[in-house]
Formats: structure tokens, C-alpha cells, sequence
């Protein structure tokens, strides 16, 4: 047993929960001020940086895609989009690359490059799919969550190296920036607040919703989702009652689905 002194009571009950209480609010204070840093850093990183830093990254993906009449639709579709983007987003270069990789995964990259993949076009069963797909990518891009998947560390050396112009600072930091960004992970709140301009931006192209929620149902039915989906993405049931609840409150209906262009169906 503990041997305490009249000098040295030992603590009361009150006191170790306000101790405990007093950890458990530094750690949250924390992770506060660690987002809050975070956003501060974004904020610092001008379009000229992006720019740069995406003019080393893309390289990487522009290896992998494949320019064919796939890639020039989704392009097209991408055009449809763009007239109803902000004013600072329609001054944007946004362009898609699409890579013929089974991978079921679509990314917001810097330097306004979406890059889609086989696999998840191989999913899409109408045309309104994919543009939520793109509609949702340019909700990364227009909350800049693209350069938050690059992590704390990497957006520290972004923003001290564009103070400073150090341009070779950028290109070592491309480097890492490339092996991240295809293995990075959005926050729940990230996914669905790109969710809801994807699902907006289908309103105003169809004046109807048709689409939003199709490829999550048919993922939440599935007992073997795509592994490399999972780890990159919430749970596709949750998205699907979030967007049902969106459509809802907004009086939104479901209309009719646009077919698949031919150059999109895989042989």
C-alpha cells in the first residue's frame, strides 16, 4: 500500500478526475489547433504553388493514362460541369485522366487534374454516375482537401518553400506528394461535403438527381467491396442515407437516367 504522509494526502476522487479532465481537454485542444494549423497552411499556399507542385505531380499519372476516345467524353462531361462552378473555379484548368487500371478509385490531384480509373467507370451504369463522380471530385478541389491529403509535415515544407521561392524545395516535395496522394484518405466530413456539390451540381445539370446515390447502394449490397475502395472512402451505406436526407430536405426529385456513351463501355 501506498504510504502517505499528513504532508502528502492522497489525492481525492475530485482531484484525479480533475486531472484526468484537464488531459483530456489538452489532447482535444491538440488535435484542434493541429486542424486549425492546417488550414492556416492552405490558406498560405497561393494558385502559383499549386500550379507548380502540380506540374511535377501529374507527370506521374499522365504515364499511366491512356488518351483515347474515353478519356475525351469524360472531358466533355467535365465541360458540362464547369459553367456552373464558382467564378474562382471556373478560372481553373480542371481536365480528367483516365487510367485503363482495374483499381475502383477516382482522385482530385494539384495542378486540377481528376484522375478516373477503369474499374470505377466498369461500375457506372448511366451517364448521371459519372458526372456525380466528377461532381464530387470538384467538391475536393473547391474545399482544397487535394492539398490537405498531402498531410501536415508535406504542406509545412509547401508553404515555407513558396515564402521563400525556393523551387527546388517543390520538386523534392512533389516527389513524396506523388507517392501520397494515391494512398491518402479524405475525413468523413471531407467525403460528404463533396458528396453534396456532387449531388448539387447533378440538379443543375438535369434539374433532377437521378444518379447520386446509385453506385454507393450497389456497394453497400456487395459482401466483397473493393479493397482498395474501403480503405480510401466511408461506408458506402452511410453516404447513401446522408445524400437520401440531402435530396429530401431540398424537394429534389429522381428523374430519368442518361445512358452510358459507348466510348465509356468497356469491351
Amino acid at each position: 500500500m501506498a504510504d502517505y504522509s499528513e504532508a502528502s494526502p492522497p489525492p481525492k476522487n475530485r482531484q484525479i478526475v480533475l486531472l484526468l479532465s484537464f488531459f483530456v481537454g489538452l489532447t482535444i485542444a491538440l488535435f484542434l489547433s493541429v486542424d486549425l494549423m492546417v488550414g492556416v497552411l492552405i490558406g498560405w499556399i497561393p494558385p502559383g504553388v499549386e500550379r507548380q507542385l502540380g506540374a511535377l505531380i501529374v507527370p506521374a499519372f499522365e504515364q499511366q493514362a491512356a488518351p483515347s476516345s474515353a478519356q475525351d467524353t469524360l472531358n466533355q462531361l467535365l465541360d458540362r460541369l464547369k459553367p456552373h462552378l464558382s467564378a474562382e473555379q471556373q478560372q481553373r484548368d480542371y481536365k480528367v485522366l483516365y487510367v485503363p487500371d482495374e483499381t475502383v478509385n477516382a482522385l482530385a490531384i494539384p495542378g486540377d487534374r481528376i484522375i478516373l480509373y477503369r474499374g470505377l467507370i466498369e461500375q457506372a451504369e448511366s451517364e448521371n454516375e459519372l458526372m456525380m463522380v466528377l461532381g464530387h471530385e470538384l467538391g475536393h478541389f473547391a474545399h482544397r482537401d487535394h492539398l490537405r491529403q498531402l498531410g501536415r509535415g508535406l504542406l509545412m515544407q509547401i508553404t515555407i518553400s513558396s515564402l521563400f521561392g525556393d523551387i527546388s524545395g517543390i520538386q523534392s516535395i512533389a516527389l513524396s506528394a506523388a507517392q501520397t496522394i494515391g494512398n491518402s484518405r479524405f475525413s468523413q466530413n471531407q467525403e460528404y461535403k463533396a458528396d453534396e456539390m456532387g449531388v448539387t451540381l447533378l440538379q443543375k445539370i438535369y434539374g433532377q438527381v437521378a444518379g447520386a446515390t446509385d453506385f454507393f447502394a450497389r456497394l453497400s449490397e456487395k459482401k466483397d467491396l473493393p479493397i482498395d475502395f474501403l480503405t480510401t472512402h466511408p461506408n458506402p451505406g452511410k453516404r447513401v442515407q446522408r445524400l437520401e436526407k440531402l435530396i429530401q430536405q431540398n424537394g429534389w426529385t429522381v428523374g430519368d437516367r442518361s445512358p452510358v456513351a459507348e466510348s465509356l463501355k468497356m469491351p
